[in-house]
């Protein structure tokens, strides 16, 4: 006979969890949108009788446990493992034999605030100046003059849990000719010229803004005068482009994007402490040399920065453009083989997460030797409503 858990009662974990968190803090927030009180619910109910789950048996020695189940929202830290290992295994196959480069655009503070208020919009817009941007210079015949494809996936987050929109853009060094008969590669080491990707990459996110007002005005923005000083004051501001060291090969390509791509504002292994006050976790400062350092906020505090990066229901966070648009991805890719004489490779995928499942039965924790085998479903102790959100 299994004891079962209080309703919304957790099992007992070895570390803390940003559910621990919304347990204690979640209902000193102010001011939650319909939205963001969903998620933060669902998180709390991860994994806890509020969720029901099944029965988990050892094949060896009959060691029984409850296995709860998941909220599967995209922005539970202990869910996005099993997600994360689906959808690596379609980009698996969807690597090139070529050099792979990691470029990063980054939007001007001066626009956190239009951001936060015009999320949908906004972040819209950073993907679509992305986009063109990678697609007309690399088209260039003066940089590569060929068609690329590439894949986007936005972060809104620096590492203490500030806003700080940027897309993270993995790209295959090279495309196909404007006639598509041949496949021209990049400089060794050298995809495209940050400056002048940074020059566009400004023009075009301008110019898709204003767009966007002339035909629905922007939240924040009551008149077109305050569009034209903030835009102004983003002239002068740095539209960082950074683009990292080239990939070494289709492994180190899988292997970063089992990191970034299902990644969440923080993970519960940076959490530190957790008390009815404050929450303390450990960050990267990247101004310094990435020193690891430890920030201590309010609870509630901590919450608000965290429901900063919760993105609407239905937007994409992970897209694919030019050659890897969903649309022709299959043709494109199986024509860029062709003309690099490659076949589609087999690549193990480097699932990590906190916490997450895979599908694969769990060794044992007592005898280690049998594997647990999934059994009878343990009904929920109540009803909680929770939206599937998944990217």
């Amino acid at each position: 006979m299994i004891a079962c858990p209080a309703a919304g009662e957790a099992l007992p974990r070895p570390t803390l969890e940003l559910a621990d968190v919304i347990r204690l803090h979640g209902d000193g927030l102010a001011d939650v949108r319909s939205e963001q009180r969903k998620v933060l619910s669902a998180l709390s109910a991860c994994r806890t009788s509020a969720l029901g789950g099944h029965v988990e048996t050892c094949d060896h020695c009959g060691h029984q446990r409850i296995a709860y189940n998941s909220c599967r929202n995209r922005h539970c830290p202990k869910c996005q493992g099993s997600a994360c290992a689906q959808w690596m295994e379609a980009r698996a196959e969807e690597l090139l034999p070529v050099e792979y480069f990691h470029v990063v655009f980054t939007l001007p503070d001066v626009f956190n605030g239009l951001a936060l208020a015009n999320k949908r919009t906004v972040y819209g817009i950073l993907f679509d100046a992305v986009a063109q941007t990678l697609t007309d210079v690399a088209a260039n015949p003066k940089h590569l003059g060929a068609k690329i494809g590439f894949m986007g996936i936005l972060h809104t987050w620096g590492q203490n849990l500030g806003l700080h929109p940027h897309v993270h853009c993995v790209v295959p060094g090279g495309g196909l000719s404007p006639d598509g008969t041949r496949w021209i590669a990049c400089k060794p080491g050298f995809f495209l010229p940050v400056r002048v990707l940074s020059k566009v990459f400004r023009g075009k996110f301008i110019d898709l803004l204003k767009q966007s007002h002339a035909k629905k005005p922007l939240l924040g923005i009551n008149e077109d005068e305050e569009l034209t000083r903030l835009i102004d004051a983003s002239v002068r501001a740095d539209w960082v482009v950074y683009a990292k060291p080239p990939f070494g090969g289709p492994e180190q390509v899988l292997k970063y994007l089992s990191r970034y791509t299902h990644r969440i504002a923080i993970s519960n292994s940076r959490l530190v402490a957790v008390d009815d006050h404050e929450v303390t976790f450990r960050w990267k400062d990247y101004a310094h040399e990435n020193r690891e350092r430890v920030m201590t906020l309010e609870g509630t505090e901590f919450l608000r920065r965290f429901l900063m990066h919760i993105v609407p229901l239905g937007f994409m966070r992970i897209r694919h453009f030019g050659l890897l648009a969903s649309r022709f991805r299959a043709a494109n890719l199986s024509r860029c083989r062709e003309l690099l004489a490659a076949v589609v490779p087999w690549l193990e995928i480097d699932n990590q997460s906190d916490g997450a499942t895979t599908g694969v039965y769990e060794r044992c924790p007592i005898c280690g030797k049998g594997e647990m085998v999934r059994g009878a479903f343990v009904l929920a102790h109540r009803i909680h409503a929770v939206r599937k959100d998944t990217s």
